[in-house]
């Protein structure tokens, strides 16, 4: 599966092209023709950039390859139950906080231990200190609009935008490598690593953010999901799958998915030199950024407690002291608690969720410390000879208390005064009942 990949949309891809030329200049981000007719802009940003959903969508009846793409992905397949995909949608923000921290620290830092896909991802560009954290930003955009409401992961809705987006930037970037290496061989080994963004590689995407989230980043947070709750979540992200136009098989049930998973983190997972610079670039541009204002060390411990140590070793992540493990483990009772009381009571559980929706979406994508605006997932990162990621500097920080981190010092001090209360009361009440025992006899 190395070798095969999504070649209807590099068809379509190629014809949207013809239609609409790429601009040539201003690389390595594009800056669009203010004439062009399938555009977005906003307030904020008057200068508009071409949108391929737009184009493929107000073209579909006139190409036959386009005509074919735009039928796929409105046909929806038997196996799509909408009331388990809304469930599904729901699961994301019933464990709201703790799947963004798997998904950041174990899914996306964690997955720079595939020696291939970083082969990828390096020549992109789009993993330096500088724009590491949009790029983060942008994934999880696609994962909100996905899960924001039933009719944006419906035909039309915005997540189905996105992900169909998001497969024709995968075809452009797939393109752009192919034909670098196709003039020089040595910049990209084709037989070595396969090819870019191959059927393989969108398999352990889809897994990485569906099964490795639900038995692997959760657990190990102390979250366990319900059978159901599995099961919707997997059916969502196979629908998601479709879209994208990534094999949809490996998730026909949990079952599957979880073996999928098992068997790429066995065959995928060998860092290399590039795996490192890429995950310490990832904790670099974390670093005491807005909103969680997180230390360094404490983002080393977080990636260290989901993927542990010896990939962490691995990936050449520093080592913490125990105060920021400590504070690890304050963030994880902080996540059980809320997460199992609110799901045990249905009105607070709607709440919450309904909440979590706004609040995520208005920080990750709309506020200034995001990404200020919605992205159209326009092709940014264009990769060029030249283009190589390298290690970024970092200065050291020592132990402090800001933002995250003293809400999860908060949460373990509550935690220990509760449990030291506990067990105070537990053995005083022993003793009063061994000394009524004594009395008695």
């Amino acid at each position: 599966m190395k070798h095969t990949y999504d070649t209807l949309a590099e068809r379509c891809l190629d014809r949207l092209n013809q239609i609409s030329p790429p601009p040539n200049a201003d690389l390595p981000r594009n800056q669009h023709r203010p004439h062009q007719r399938h555009t977005t802009a906003t307030a904020d940003d008057p200068s508009p950039r071409r949108d391929l959903y737009l184009l493929l969508r107000d073209n579909a009846s006139n190409d036959a390859d386009l005509a074919q793409l735009w039928k796929e992905v409105n046909t929806i397949p038997d196996w799509v139950d909408w009331d388990q995909i809304s469930r599904g949608q729901d699961v994301f923000y019933r464990y709201g906080g703790a799947a963004l921290t798997g998904l950041a620290y174990q899914g996306l830092l964690g997955g720079m231990g595939a020696n291939r896909v970083v082969e990828t991802l390096a020549r992109t560009g789009g993993f330096s200190t500088k724009v590491a954290r949009g790029r983060l930003f942008e994934t999880t955009q696609h994962i909100l609009q996905c899960t924001k409401s039933l009719a944006d992961i419906q035909p039309g809705g915005a997540g189905q935008a996105s992900s169909i987006r998001v497969r024709l930037l995968h075809a452009a970037v797939r393109q752009r490598i192919m034909k670098l290496a196709s003039q020089r061989p040595d910049y990209y080994d084709v037989e070595k690593w396969g090819i870019p963004i191959n059927d393989l590689d969108s398999i352990a995407t889809i897994g990485t953010f569906s099964a490795t989230l639900i038995w692997l980043s959760f657990p190990r947070q102390g979250i366990w999901l319900r059978e159901q709750e599995i099961q919707d979540y997997v059916a969502l992200w196979r629908l998601i799958a479709h879209y994208v136009g990534a094999p949809t098989a490996p998730f026909e049930t949990p079952e599957k998915a979880k073996i999928f998973m098992e068997s790429l983190l066995v065959s995928e997972i060998d860092p290399t030199e590039t795996s490192k610079v890429l995950a310490n670039n990832i904790i670099k541009s974390l670093e005491g950024q807005p909103p969680t204002f997180a230390s360094r060390d404490f983002l080393y411990a977080n990636a260290r407690w989901l993927n542990g140590n010896e990939l962490g070793d691995r990936l050449g992540l520093g080592r913490p002291s125990l105060w920021y493990w400590a504070l690890v483990a304050g963030q994880c009772i902080f996540f059980m608690s809320f997460c199992y009381f609110y799901r045990a009571i249905p009105y607070l559980d709607r709440r919450k969720i309904a909440t979590l929706r706004k609040v995520f979406y208005a920080v990750i994508v709309e506020h200034k410390h995001g990404l200020g605006r919605e992205t159209t997932f326009d092709f940014k990162y264009i990769p060029e000879y030249s283009t190589q990621t390298e290690r970024g500097e970092s200065d050291k920080v020592g132990v402090r208390l800001a933002g995250i981190e003293r809400r999860n010092f908060q949460s373990l001090v509550v935690a220990s005064i509760v449990l030291g209360l506990t067990v105070w009361y537990g053995v005083k009440g022993a003793g009063a009942l061994a000394s009524w025992r004594i009395g008695f006899a």
